[in-house]
């Protein structure tokens, strides 16, 4: 499995103006939502609203919207989401997966269609490129939790399968089938996580050149502007140079 950092290459959100928090809110209590009515609207017995609201903390969300997101689920008054993932091609040939949870089909589909299009990108049948990628649970912590000898040590004891180490931080990668486990057995050990989600993980990354790569950002971008979008995935590098112009 590819160690590629999350933080550099998975994902990348606006800055923290007042605006932009707002849409990013309106993603996690959407997330919470579906989470809250996909099982029992108590965190400790569903696994995947835990990590929603791991992922709303992570954000400074505050404490009321967390619990107005999840009383949407139990009154019966939140919107009906589907869940839906777009396969796609990017600039430089990068392949994309695009998660979103929509009240609309068609309309998300054209959005986001338009959108590869417009950037020089395509988009492409569902299993295209997502064998480029693993389908796994990733858990973050800071790196000050300890050394890399330490992580993989506690990694083999939580039942992860591995531990990727940077100067971000550490990522245990579990399984899906072993990602509630590993994750309530490192969070007995370390604390609460600085996130814990169902990520596509690239097994191998394509290196872009530079101008094709602002054209991927200007896609991703438009991409995660989209209410609909929760999450882009893709298997790109990009130079530092690149990296340092963006200011990232």
């Amino acid at each position: 499995m590819a160690g590629h950092s999350q933080f550099k290459n998975i994902m990348f959100r606006k800055g923290r103006q007042d605006k932009e928090r707002s849409k990013l809110f309106a993603k996690l209590s959407r997330e919470i939502t579906v989470a809250a009515k996909s099982g029992l609207p108590d965190p400790a017995h569903n696994p995947r609203l835990r990590s929603a609201i791991i992922a709303a903390k992570a954000e400074s969300m505050p404490k009321d919207n967390i619990e107005r997101a999840i009383a949407k689920a139990t009154g019966g008054t939140g919107e009906n989401y589907d869940e839906v993932r777009y396969e796609g091609r990017g600039p430089g040939g990068v392949a994309l997966i695009v998660q979103a949870l929509t009240d609309n089909r068609n309309r998300t589909s054209a959005d986001v269609r338009a959108a590869f299009s417009k950037y020089g990108g395509a988009m492409a049948e569902n299993g295209s490129v997502s064998f480029m990628f693993d389908h796994v649970g990733v858990i973050t912590y800071p790196p000050q939790k300890g050394g890399e000898d330490a992580m993989l040590e506690l990694a083999l004891e939580a039942g992860a399968e591995e531990c990727v180490t940077t100067a971000e931080g550490h990522e245990f990668l579990t399984s899906i089938a072993d990602f509630a486990a590993v994750r309530d057995a490192l969070e007995a050990k370390l604390g609460p996580p600085s996130s814990a989600a169902i990520t596509w993980r690239p097994k191998t990354s394509v290196a872009v050149p530079d101008e094709a790569g602002e054209s991927l950002i200007k896609l991703i971008e438009v991409l995660d502007d989209h209410d609909d979008v929760q999450n882009v995935y893709g298997n790109y590098e990009l130079s530092d140079a690149l990296l340092a112009k963006l200011g990232g």
